[in-house]
């Protein structure tokens, strides 16, 4: 950090900025990528708390602080150490929101202390929020403003710095407004590539059908997304834009393959997201990289917005799908595994953009306790969340072809999902959905 024009007042050590934070208090920190390891580490070195509530999502490492009396998570998203920490019965609490609703909710929350990762200030004094813009944005700004609350930033050089659209969203803070700067020196998460299953690329062959020329792309993370855009990348089309929650490594190398021009109608000439997870490459092709910018998730997540877009398709995964086209992506029955994330929102936006496409794709099979079970079920288990309703799904796909379940009755979509479900379950899955459709018609 030599030569960088950082006031010597605002600096402190992960320690000294942790010794800040009330022993009850509030605190919030953005999803994933945005998370400042540091601080959180120095946090859980501590052992006082009282009454400490926070405020974050996905968590990238294991925090000793939420395993500590006295500590209350609200996650918004769960990821494996959710998961992992709420097994093990700490205090761990699923926050019922999508992603763009976490801006209005740490809005009402309003907590004393906000934090979050940022690579260097610039010549200007300018902090790129690097790989995540997300919902917190406004409450980074807003907890500057005031006197009464901490906003703490912690630098990183290992972070790329990257570009927003200016003047209305820069994607950075100022070194003005910020009142504790630490410094932290850990790699930002890389997820490494894995090769795809032979059933994630048959799921992706019968996907790519829907992708035409010029279309405008939103793909998660996972191995069906990476299959698919692989298969985009060393295809004949092109002409593609990309407007997706996530920036993956696999958008990174349609963008090296040449195959993405962003004539998209909205944000032309650049990708927009809201945040990346992925490889060191994508990381280090991240830094200073025009072609992509990060917006809040308000303007990414928006279905209308996302409606404006040219030749919409998204590409979603589920846990599991009902006869109806009910989709439960975030829960295994009544066990949080997830979270909702923009699900609704691209499957939702996509639908209604000219010549849009949503997709909802899934193994058709899974192995619950040793035994092959069908992903395509009658009826959802008891007490299972949806995570998206029936009436805004178009297509379903798994391995075995692609229901269009848009315009549907529910007879007719009963038979197209059936049609894609695992061979030898189709037999028992065809009698359970015809007592299923039998009860709701009040036979």
């Amino acid at each position: 950090m030599d030569g960088i024009r950082i006031p010597s007042a605002k600096r402190r050590s992960p320690a000294e900025a942790a010794a800040l934070v009330r022993t009850k208090d509030s605190l919030a920190f953005p999803l994933g990528p945005g998370q400042p390891f540091a601080f959180l580490h120095a946090l859980g070195e501590r052992d006082d708390w009282q009454a400490l509530q926070v405020f974050g999502a996905l968590l990238l490492a294991p925090f000793k602080l939420f395993t500590r009396r006295g500590v209350t998570y609200l996650s918004g998203f769960y990821g494996p150490i959710e998961r992992g920490l709420a097994q093990a019965g700490y205090d761990v609490r699923f926050v019922v929101a999508d992603f763009r609703r976490f801006g209005p909710l740490a809005r009402q929350m309003a907590p004393r202390v906000m934090a979050t990762a940022a690579a260097p200030p610039d010549e200007h004094g300018r902090l790129s929020l690097s790989l995540h813009a997300g919902a917190t944005v406004e409450e980074l700004h807003r907890c500057g403003r005031d006197p009464d609350r901490m906003l703490v930033v912690e630098v990183n050089s290992r972070l790329p710095r990257t570009l927003g659209l200016p003047p209305d969203h820069p994607h950075c803070l100022h070194c003005d407004e910020v009142d504790v700067i630490v410094e932290g020196d850990e790699e930002p998460v890389a997820l490494p590539e894995q090769d795809a299953t032979e059933v994630e690329r048959a799921i992706a062959a019968h996907v790519s059908r829907y992708i035409p020329d010029g279309a405008t792309l939103q793909t998660g993370i996972g191995g069906i997304p990476s299959a698919v855009v692989e298969l985009l990348a060393e295809g004949p089309g092109g002409d593609y834009g990309v407007h997706s929650e996530m920036f993956t490594t696999g958008l990174m190398k349609l963008h090296l393959a040449g195959k993405i021009t962003n004539k998209k109608g909205i944000y032309d000439g650049v990708s927009i997201a809201t945040f990346s997870l992925g490889t060191k490459q994508l990381y280090a092709w991240l830094d200073g990289q025009e072609a992509v910018r990060f917006l809040p998730v308000e303007l990414v997540n928006e279905p209308g917005l996302i409606a404006r877009n040219r030749r919409m398709i998204s590409i979603n995964g589920a846990l599991s799908v009902d006869i109806a086209g009910q989709v439960a992506a975030d829960t295994l029955g009544t066990r949080q595994f997830s979270g909702i994330g923009g699900h609704e929102d691209f499957v939702a936006g996509a639908s209604f953009a000219p010549c849009g496409r949503s997709l909802i794709c899934l193994p058709s099979t899974a192995t619950v306790g040793g035994e092959c079970v069908s992903r395509i079920v009658a009826t959802l288990p008891a007490g299972t969340m949806i995570t998206t309703p029936r009436h805004q799904v178009d297509v379903v796909v798994t391995e075995h072809g692609a229901a269009e379940l848009a315009g549907k009755t529910m007879e007719e979509r009963a038979q197209a999902l059936i049609a894609i479900a695992d061979p030898a379950l189709r037999p028992r899955l065809e009698e359970e959905a015809a007592a299923a459709l039998a009860r709701q018609a009040g036979h």
